[in-house]
């Protein structure tokens, strides 16, 4: 698992330990995350499947993606799609994604880096592996995170932001055990590189076998986590959790994760994001690729994409469904099209 890594963690700055009258949130449920897929057929875990979303709050979609080893011609993405009225946010683990929409956002995003695209009031986009890929084969694994936005700012004009796996926040845990990438908002003052709409923290923790990840928390965001690999426990209470498995936390202002001792040799370590943000408490009208406040926001969301107001395929895209490509390998042809 690439991401971001160090030589020496014990160069990082460090997080402080909470205090201890600091209450530790506790865990109010472990769910699993079922399998299927997405887009053109990559596989997918749904992570915030069988939540409340009023749990989830300010978030409303989460996949992991992957981890697979493809074979040439096998790798997929999604063909062009609408999105309207929230934030989605591609972070690639391992492998590499290539991104367009019709707001000129855009570019290619491999290990440890993370696209970050407000839809705003709509755009279409395509999310594909870059040619190379397809035709080769290779490894590839991330998440997708969908953030809502708060009524106010649904129709705001769409915007893109590129965040190079360099920019992350790099952080040791107070005793070294763990390595944490701050991706976006912040941890214990230190801040990561995402600029968000909504409120929220968005981290990638690596534990070491046997270590504790013990760090302060906003009272006023929710908490969640979610296993990418490996094994471990979570809360004062040592919940055992697994990968694909998400935590939802109660209140208080410290998180516990802890890494068994033994890890699968696949899994060396526990591998964990942990997601915060401060709840909006709207309604939430959700369907397909919009996320609106009601039933007839969602009407004309569809109307506006059916009249092509949310944009136009260019007719010279620079990414290409990843299907087309295959399509053309099995045909003996030279997919011969660039992307980003």
């Amino acid at each position: 698992m690439p991401a971001v890594t160090v030589d020496n963690i014990l160069t990082l700055p460090r997080v402080s330990q909470p205090l201890p009258e600091t209450l530790s949130r506790p865990v109010l449920s472990v769910t699993t995350a079922p399998q299927g897929h997405e887009g053109e057929g990559f596989p997918v875990r749904r992570a915030f499947a069988g939540v409340d979303m009023a749990r989830l709050d300010p978030f409303i979609h989460m996949d992991q993606m992957g981890e697979v080893e493809y074979a040439p011609g096998e790798a997929r993405g999604t063909s062009w799609h609408p999105h309207r009225g929230f934030e989605t946010v591609t972070y690639i683990i391992d492998g590499t994604f290539a991104h367009e929409d019709t707001h000129g956002g855009g570019g290619l995003i491999t290990n440890g880096d993370t696209q970050w695209m407000t839809a705003g009031s709509g755009l279409l986009h395509i999310e594909a592996p870059p040619e190379e890929l397809v035709v080769s084969g290779g490894v590839f694994h991330g998440l997708q995170l969908w953030v809502n936005l708060p009524s106010h700012q649904k129709m705001t004009d769409p915007k893109y932001q590129d965040i190079r796996s360099g920019e992350v926040g790099l952080l040791s845990s107070h005793d070294g055990g763990a390595l944490i990438r701050v991706i976006a908002g912040e941890l214990d003052g230190h801040q990561g590189p995402g600029i968000t709409t909504t409120p929220i923290s968005m981290i990638h923790t690596t534990i070491a076998p046997g270590a504790r990840l013990h760090v302060p928390w906003r009272e006023d965001f929710n908490s969640l986590a979610y296993v990418l690999s490996g094994r471990g426990v979570v809360g004062p209470e040592r919940r055992p959790v697994r990968e694909g498995q998400l935590v939802d936390f109660g209140a208080g202002g410290a998180l516990e994760i802890a890494a068994d001792d033994q890890q699968d040799s696949r899994s060396p370590s526990l591998e964990v994001v942990l997601l915060g943000g401060r709840p909006i408490r709207e309604p939430v009208a959700a369907y397909g690729p919009f996320v609106m406040n009601s039933r007839a926001e969602l009407v004309t969301a569809f109307e506006d994409f059916q009249a092509g107001r949310l944009g136009v395929i260019p007719r010279t895209p620079r990414v290409r469904p990843a299907l087309e490509i295959a399509e053309a390998m099995a045909k003996g042809g030279h997919p011969g099209h660039d992307v980003l």
